[in-house]
């Protein structure tokens, strides 16, 4: 193993091909250290002849990203949203979505301008106990997101070949070794490869859609925001759940960092150019992802509440109604597909985020399978215990609740990011201006009111 270095104050350990520290630059209390994800930074070559080239070279950090947008998590909050209010929550994802372009595009910003990814960021900027903190708040959430992703995984090949809970959750352990090897490919492949298993899961929905045949009135109808969400405290915690699986804060940390990946110039057009091309990036991609996650709630509302079924919440059994309610063979194999793609997609990328955090946070040095192997296990132990403990019983109300504890903990990530791409010294020409400043500390509000709301309405529920 090769040496560590977890003090904040310290000089970098010498790791070969990290790249030589710069100079201090003004906005920061220290000079940078090792690039992010050193072993692939400015690894994609992105010289183009023509506009549509440069774009599909710098294609594919977004997608990476927008796969933590349609994790089992998702699926869970949507299938229940769906089931039980219809087609209102529509305008809960609608906003989300919009509310991950605008913060989204700020951590791809910040990783292209300051060479900083979000976590190296926090740790340059705050005292030390502060960055401890916020580390630990980070490797919680992202303990709650692995949770979903790998029992959705694992009740996707408990569908398909009949796998028990357990053993599924042991299998989801190998993408480990499919980053590692990926990356060792190049990280296209790894990007190549993602983007096949979100067009899976694209078409499998939209055959899903085709024959549950939805109220197109209805469905146009609920994307327009209602008072009923916010008078209704069961809506509310569900829309808080989307807002939790749709805006995801180790996805933020993750963006600032990959959008690295991409050997654009290091002058004041070159990164111009970079912001152009990563924000377009990932506002296609984020699309995909809205398409999908509105899909999942219009085929739930369309199957499950417009015949009764309020209360399907579990993905096992909306798996188990979906082919008798809409009368087609295999209705429900596609819909298991569809999951099990989701849920691999989301593991890898989880992963990767797990040791950008990790790394940025501590300035941690240890070899790449090694991290690897920790990050997955902060995943895998709980969720595993979790399975053991609750079975299948269980799973719709901790996907849930796993996505409440993911949308309180994003404020402790928007804040700084909104806080640092609106500070002048660290950003210079790139500064957020006054407009796009309020935007996003109007929707950093938003995030943090909902989640003081949700923090009161539960105590007093404990308390009654």
């Amino acid at each position: 193993m090769a040496a560590t270095n977890t003090d904040p104050t310290a000089p970098p350990d010498h790791d070969p091909g990290a790249g030589t520290p710069s100079a201090q630059e003004p906005g920061w209390r220290r000079a940078r250290l090792a690039p992010s994800l050193a072993e692939v930074h400015r690894s994609v070559n992105v010289n183009g002849a023509t506009w549509f080239r440069k774009m599909v070279a710098f294609a594919g950090p977004g997608y990476l990203v927008a796969v933590g947008y349609m994790d089992p998590g998702n699926w869970a909050t949507d299938l229940a949203g769906g089931s039980r209010f219809g087609y209102t929550l529509l305008s809960v994802i609608l906003l989300s979505n919009l509310m991950a372009v605008l913060l989204q595009g700020l951590a791809s910003k910040l990783g292209i301008v300051t060479g900083r990814d979000l976590a190296q960021a926090c740790r340059d900027h705050y005292s030390p106990p502060v960055a401890f903190g916020l580390w630990v708040l980070c490797e919680i959430a992202i303990a709650a997101c692995d949770l979903a992703e790998v029992i959705g995984t694992a009740i996707a090949l408990n569908l398909l070949f009949g796998i028990t809970l357990p053993v599924g959750i042991a299998i989801t352990a190998v993408d480990v070794l499919i980053v590692l090897y990926l990356q060792n490919k190049g990280f296209r492949m790894l990007e190549a490869l993602v983007i096949a298993l979100i067009a899976v899961v694209g078409g499998c929905f939209l055959f899903e859609l085709f024959i549950a045949k939805p109220d197109m009135g209805a469905v146009a109808r609920g994307f327009i925001p209602t008072t009923q969400i916010f008078t209704n405290p069961e809506m509310l915690y569900i829309a808080i759940g989307i807002l939790g699986a749709t805006v995801m804060p180790h996805n933020l940390y993750l963006h600032s960092s990959i959008v690295q990946t991409r050997k654009y110039e290091e002058t004041a057009e070159g990164k111009r150019e970079a912001v152009r091309f990563a924000f377009l990036d990932s506002t296609i991609a984020l699309s995909f992802a809205l398409f999908i996650n509105a899909a999942i709630l219009i085929v739930a509302a369309a199957t499950f509440h417009t015949s009764g079924n309020t209360d399907v919440a579990e993905i096992q059994d909306a798996h188990k109604l979906l082919t008798p309610l809409l009368g087609v063979a295999g209705a429900s194999a596609v819909f298991a597909l569809a999951l099990l793609a989701s849920g691999q997609n989301s593991t890898l990328t989880g992963t990767l985020a797990g040791q950008i955090v990790m790394e940025g946070f501590l300035n941690l040095r240890i070899r790449p399978w090694l991290r690897r192997l920790i990050t997955r296990a902060i995943a895998i132990v709980p969720a595993a215990f979790v399975a053991v403990l609750y079975g299948e019983s269980g799973t719709a109300k901790l996907l849930i609740f796993s996505q409440v504890i993911l949308s309180l903990q994003l404020s402790f990530a928007v804040f700084p990011l909104v806080r640092f791409t609106s500070d002048r010294a660290k950003m210079g020409e790139f500064v957020n201006s006054v407009g796009l400043r309020m935007a996003a500390y109007a929707v950093a509000g938003v995030i943090a009111t909902l989640n003081i709301w949700l923090l009161v309405q539960t105590i007093r529920g404990w308390i009654a």
